[in-house]
């Protein structure tokens, strides 16, 4: 029971409905309530105007840090639908060296070499989502007399607004940061061969001088090509936002011909003989807004990733694309409709086709 104070200034008085007592908040509880009285007056259909307020026509939306997945890896939308699990197979030959296939034809009944093949299965688990919204008739009608607001409308975009985002945290980070084994991110993949604080990249690279950018182009395709015993070249290079953000300056004051950025991307194109290599920022990179964000800024890490983006050495799928359901009602007063999709993590399938540099945020 609200009771107003007499001196208007004063706060307001509150008494317990049953024992008519008067209740006292705390600091917590007051901080709470204050709260929770500025969401009630913020938001809802109901807002005061006077004969000299004017509606804009159009409404200004929440922003969100949105990328595309599809950018740094393969995603492959609409195969395996409905299934618990995505089987891929992998095949090694198995033809010992090539010397013993020489045949000696003075013997009799010669045994001839043989060549052979040996598969694995890499099961994905896929995982089913869906989420409904909801309207009722005044709800609509209340919206209306608002002025120029869609409710069904915005509802329908929060909810794909928030497969897009969930899916877009996924492909990089894996679900719950990472914590669900059977669903990790590109940032985060089991058996890689990851180098912590290496020599040649133990900083942003925004920051390294002439003498140690030219070590590190000199070094880190080597470092891949060796891991990978010399089978492919990288496609990618993702690195922390706030280093990318900082390779535009010239790469040497001496000779401000080209910025750090051109350079390496030239650099990397040149030596993987891949005019299409790119170089990408990535926020879910950096250490305090990643994997390790929720750890204490000395454990944090900026994460370097250089890998080949191809179908057979990672991937992510997206067996049921975001799919929303016809409108629907049981009482001709409220409505309801489903969206859902289902979605796998990300997979390195040639884990040796991927190496992860590392270093302490406070190096950054």
């Amino acid at each position: 029971m609200y009771q107003p104070p007499r001196n208007p200034n004063a706060s307001p008085i509150i008494y317990n409905s049953t024992t008519k007592k008067k209740i006292i908040l705390n600091a917590f509880d007051q901080q709470q309530a204050n709260h929770s009285q500025s969401l009630m007056n913020s938001l809802g259909y109901e807002i005061n105007i006077t004969s000299l307020t004017a509606i804009a026509r159009r409404i200004t939306e929440q922003k969100f840090f949105q990328i595309r997945p599809s950018d740094y890896i393969p995603v492959r939308a609409g195969e395996g639908a409905w299934s618990s699990n995505i089987v891929t197979y992998r095949s090694f030959d198995v033809a010992a060296e090539f010397e013993t296939g020489v045949v000696n034809l003075g013997a009799n009944s010669t045994r001839l070499a043989e060549a052979n093949t040996a598969v694995d299965s890499v099961p994905v688990q896929v995982f089913d989502w869906g989420k409904s919204i909801g309207w009722s008739i005044p709800q609509l009608q209340k919206a209306a007399r608002s002025g120029n607001w869609d409710l069904v409308t915005s509802l329908e975009k929060a909810r794909k607004r928030n497969w897009d985002l969930g899916i877009q945290a996924i492909a990089f980070l894996g679900m719950g940061n990472g914590s669900n084994s059977q669903c990790l991110g590109l940032l985060n993949q089991q058996g890689i061969t990851t180098q912590a604080t290496p020599s040649f990249l133990s900083k942003p690279i925004s920051k390294m001088t002439t003498a140690e950018l030219k070590t590190f182009t000199q070094t880190i395709v080597e470092q891949y090509r060796s891991n990978c015993q010399r089978t492919t070249f990288p496609t990618h290079f993702v690195i922390p936002e706030s280093d990318y953000n900082g390779i535009a300056s010239t790469a040497s004051p001496d000779f401000p011909i080209k910025s750090t950025l051109e350079l390496l991307q030239e650099t990397f194109r040149t030596i993987c003989m891949n005019p299409d290599f790119r170089i990408l920022p990535l926020a879910y990179a950096d250490g305090a807004y990643g994997i390790y964000k929720n750890l204490p800024v000395n454990q944090q890490l900026q994460i370097y990733t250089l890998y080949r983006s191809d179908e057979e050495s990672l991937r992510m799928d997206i067996p049921v694309p975001y799919t929303t359901t016809v409108p629907n009602s049981t009482d001709n007063y409220t409505l309801q409709n489903v969206g859902y999709g289902e979605y796998t993590g990300v997979m390195a399938y040639r884990p040796l086709e991927m190496m992860y540099f590392t270093f302490p945020t406070t190096s950054a």
